[in-house]
């Protein structure tokens, strides 16, 4: 018979180990400048009341992301999303687009300005190094689905002015710009249409960085081809691992990486797991949403009463949930096929993302330290945390840059003639 004492003995022997393991990997994690490459953070700012400021919790308001939250997991910050859904393809329906687009654009410039010493706006990849050392919160602008583009593409350039520095064409359902992976009608421009085209040609000389998440695999493909410069996937997953059309297969995750591109890791659970259909649950979440008319224009006390319906709703019509480890097997075979040059984060927080055992920004601390147990190290975590992004920026403002001093010298030569 084994002696009690024996396993007593063997616990005081390692777990002062696994704290020290913990502790080291958390202090690496805070050395790290670590950004997000999607945080749909800016649907929280049009809620009325709601203070980035204050600690919110998922359970009562369905948040993700805040600054407390973000110092608690160790996020410096990220790409912060100016998201417009699709609408009518009519110039109401892009006119109105355009203002919303521009308005959350203007909210988060609001929270920028009353909060100047926890936040800054960054523009340049130089900004970010700059930002984290002063220890505020890295905010670079995104737009996710370029509907609001219209058919104008001189709006490229206000929003380019407002601090956007990537850009994606597309989300669930094709537009005038491209096909979309989840379009249940299937293609309509067979990847990029002519003002698509004219679109990637636009963000290279402005320098933005191209975002095929949530575009068909035709546009990836000629987004590749056409982009002067890398591209990255900001918030995808591995179709190896979950054969979803939201998510890459290893082909293309290799030509992304001989391109010079980045795919940033989803934690969106329908795109790591198969989620059989629900269809009474679906009924009652649309329910849900017509009794409450969403949650935008909510206060704090009907977005709890929300909550609690909707988690009632969770409970009688539950479906399958991603777990960490789900995410980190994404991450892991990715990582395998194209190394850590090519990869990062981009989790979708407050956009659907979270998984078990990382269910809030406050956690996200969890991934470096399975990647330090993993045999990854602080230089390999540096690149993915945010290295890679900011040298895809790096490369997006030298092309413009480039490009600015051979129109310049065109259009003297032009004046001469």
């Amino acid at each position: 018979m084994k002696h009690p004492i024996s396993y007593f003995a063997f616990a005081l022997t390692i777990l002062p180990l696994a704290l020290s393991a913990a502790d080291d990997a958390r202090a690496m994690h805070e050395r790290l400048i670590t950004l997000d490459t999607h945080l749909d953070t800016p649907s929280s700012l049009r809620r009325p009341g709601w203070n980035i400021m204050d600690r919110h919790n998922l359970k009562d308001d369905f948040t993700q992301v805040d600054q407390p939250r973000m110092v608690e997991g160790g996020l410096d910050g990220g790409f912060w999303v100016i998201y417009t859904a699709q609408g009518p393809r009519t110039p109401a329906g892009h006119a109105a687009a355009r203002d919303t687009a521009l308005q959350i654009a203007v909210n988060i410039h609001k929270m920028l300005a009353a909060n100047p010493a926890h936040f800054t706006l960054a523009t340049t990849a130089a900004d970010a190094a700059t930002i984290a050392a002063a220890g505020k919160r890295i905010v670079y602008l995104s737009i996710e689905n370029a509907y609001p583009i219209g058919h104008d593409l001189t709006l490229v350039r206000t929003f380019y002015d407002l601090g956007v520095r990537m850009l994606s064409p597309v989300h669930f359902a094709n537009n005038d710009l491209a096909d979309s992976a989840t379009d249940t009608t299937g293609k309509q421009w067979n990847g990029l249409s002519p003002l698509g085209r004219d679109l990637i040609v636009e963000c290279n000389r402005l320098g933005i960085i191209l975002d095929a998440s949530h575009a068909s695999d035709d546009v990836f493909d000629q987004m590749i081809t056409l982009s002067k410069t890398p591209i990255i996937l900001s918030h995808s997953g591995s179709k190896a691992i979950y054969d979803h059309p939201r998510n890459i297969d290893d082909v293309r995750m290799k030509k992304l990486a001989a391109a010079g591109g980045v795919i940033q890791m989803n934690s969106l659970s329908a795109y790591l797991i198969p989620t059989p259909p629900n269809p009474e649950r679906n009924k009652a979440m649309q329910g849900l949403m017509a009794k409450y008319g969403g949650r935008r224009n909510l206060s704090a006390e009907q977005t709890k009463e929300m909550a609690i319906e909707r988690r009632a709703i969770e409970e009688k019509y539950p479906v399958p949930m991603a777990t960490f480890d789900d995410f980190m097997k994404h991450v892991f075979h990715t990582l395998k096929v194209v190394g850590p040059d090519h990869v990062g984060f981009g989790a979708d927080w407050d956009g659907g993302g979270g998984v078990t055992g990382m269910e809030d920004v406050a956690s996200y601390h969890k991934i470096t330290a399975s990647l330090l147990a993993a045999g990854y190290n602080e230089a390999d975590c540096a690149k993915m945390w945010s290295g890679n992004t900011l040298r895809l920026l790096r490369a997006a403002e030298a092309y413009a840059a480039t490009a600015k001093v051979e129109a310049d010298a065109a259009a003297v030569t032009a004046t001469k003639d």
